[in-house]
């Protein structure tokens, strides 16, 4: 069994290597991610901190970690 499985091994390596040999001479040619990741990554940080901007200063919302003397219950209705 061993030299069976030392076998499947060199032949998964051999196609590992031939997968590189392959990779390594083909013309690499710039993708999406080669010509535009770095401006999508500035501009998603850019309306990333917009947003929260504007919610930390401008949605009035009241920041505090308890509740206790702010809100009050409604009357109850019939």
């Amino acid at each position: 069994m061993f030299p069976v499985a030392r076998a499947a091994l060199s032949l998964t390596a051999r196609g590992f290597q031939r997968t590189a040999v392959r990779q390594a001479h083909r013309k690499h040619e710039p993708d999406f991610h080669d010509k535009y990741g770095n401006l999508v990554l500035l501009g998603g940080t850019a309306v990333f901190t917009a947003v929260w901007g504007y919610v930390l200063t401008q949605a009035g919302i009241q920041w505090g970690l308890s509740p206790v003397g702010r809100i009050t219950p409604k009357e109850w209705r019939e």
